[in-house]
């Protein structure tokens, strides 16, 4: 699995960090996702879905193929 993030979509609200803090983190100064890790691990792809699909700005996007 390959994790893309767009910063630009971002509304910094902060629930990908609640699930999976491995992969995801917030810049200080404005809250905006930081990837920490493009291809995670298989035990922590399911909680990448999970952040995917709780993020209300649809700004993570997952290639299950990679």
């Amino acid at each position: 699995m390959k994790i893309a993030v767009d910063e630009v979509k971002c509304c910094g609200a902060g629930q990908c960090v609640m699930v999976a803090p491995e992969v995801f983190d917030q810049r200080d100064e404005d809250g905006v996702v930081i990837l920490l890790e493009a291809e995670p691990p298989a035990e922590l792809h399911t909680a990448v879905q999970e952040a995917a699909s709780v993020c209300p700005a649809a700004a993570i996007e997952l290639d299950r193929t990679g």
